[in-house]
């Protein structure tokens, strides 16, 4: 049985995709009149084979009726608003790692007081979300047990909101037993790695909570996930992965909050990962906000060799303003300021 996916193209930006859209020649992307597209790439999955075509969207219309029914509802959800966003163009994530082994700032913020200063520097730097980890999960990191892991988090989440009403709390955990305290002391956003597959009581934990599940992929565990990765189509595959795990949502309350995360570096070589961001368009026709994390990641080094730096801001603010014209939205980062000024005049030069 064939299967049809629908990616939007060709995009135009600013006072140039405001006078299209007004002229009928572009549709907007995510209910943002600043980004909007004229053609879409069909994606074609027959068995095994996979083929695709560029259309304009003037040419819909001429499709078999089968595939039109499909394109005209991926359509919808394509230009829909991104409840998530509220009025904001973008929102920063900022990473809070309260580990001694992540890969890129172990050790760095795991006293009290230390964490704080981050998390206020990050604020004032831009960060409408700050992400709260106890655990790294980098290539062949440890499972660390989940009294631990909470023990690392709790006096930051436990005063998080108290202290920072206006900014998004995330929680980067595997365990339910972190989830639980998280739900507990009001976190807006719940951030599992796994997609609530690692610990058997978490997809129970957060069912039914007035809450952000981020559905992130990874294939195998931060143990396996780099040991040759492989994918029939990548882009196709974490597509269907997306689908299936909405639908499991879909039967709790609450399912609509719900965010994408297409897992860049987790169990993906390089040219998954390139093929990811280069058409990461195509999952905006799920209807969710999408959210990346490309921040220092290994990849960045693959391609800038002798060139690469120990912060990697440059290829990170690459990766993110690409990512940002095609209509993704939110960026887990660490180096807040730096991306937020290059979005900053990346934004501003294309609404000219």
């Amino acid at each position: 049985m064939k299967k049809y996916y629908t990616r939007a193209c060709n995009f135009f930006y600013g006072s140039n995709s405001r006078k299209l859209i007004k002229k009928k020649l572009s549709l907007p992307l995510c209910g943002d009149n600043s980004i909007s597209f004229s053609q879409i790439e069909i994606f074609v999955k027959d068995k095994k084979k996979v083929s695709s075509k560029i259309i304009n969207i003037k040419s819909i219309n001429k499709l078999p009726a089968v595939i039109k029914k499909k394109i005209f509802r991926d359509i919808k959800n394509i230009t829909s608003k991104r409840e998530f966003l509220r009025k904001k163009k973008y929102l920063l994530m900022g990473v809070l790692n309260l580990t001694p082994d992540s890969f890129s700032d172990g050790g760095k913020f795991n006293s009290y007081k230390k964490a704080i200063a981050r998390i206020e520097d990050m604020i004032i730097s831009g960060a409408d979300i700050i992400d709260v980890g106890g655990e790294s999960t980098r290539p062949e990191s440890k499972t660390v047990p989940q009294i631990k892991e909470l023990e690392r988090v709790k006096q930051i989440i436990k005063k998080f909101k108290k202290k920072y009403p206006k900014t998004l709390l995330s929680v980067d955990t595997r365990k339910s037993l972190v989830m639980n305290f998280s739900i507990k002391h009001k976190a807006d956003i719940i951030n599992d790695v796994s997609c609530f597959q690692f610990d058997p009581a978490s997809l129970g934990t957060i069912k039914n909570k007035n809450l952000w599940k981020i559905i992130h992929h990874m294939q195998g565990t931060p143990q396996t996930m780099q040991i040759n990765p492989k994918y029939h189509h990548v882009l196709l595959d974490i597509y269907d992965f997306f689908e299936r795990e909405i639908e499991k949502l879909k039967k709790f309350k609450h399912n609509k909050k719900i965010i994408l995360d297409p897992g860049i570096g987790f169990g993906k070589n390089l040219k998954h990962n390139l093929m990811i961001l280069n058409k990461i368009s195509l999952f905006h026709s799920l209807g969710f906000p999408i959210l990346i994390g490309t921040s220092r990641k290994r990849f960045i080094n693959q391609i800038s060799g002798k060139y690469d730096t120990k912060e990697r801001i440059g290829g990170t603010l690459s990766s993110v303003i690409f990512s940002f014209s095609q209509g993704i939205k939110i960026f887990r980062v660490h180096n807040v300021k730096e991306i937020k000024q290059g979005l900053l005049i990346f934004e501003t030069l294309f609404n000219k």
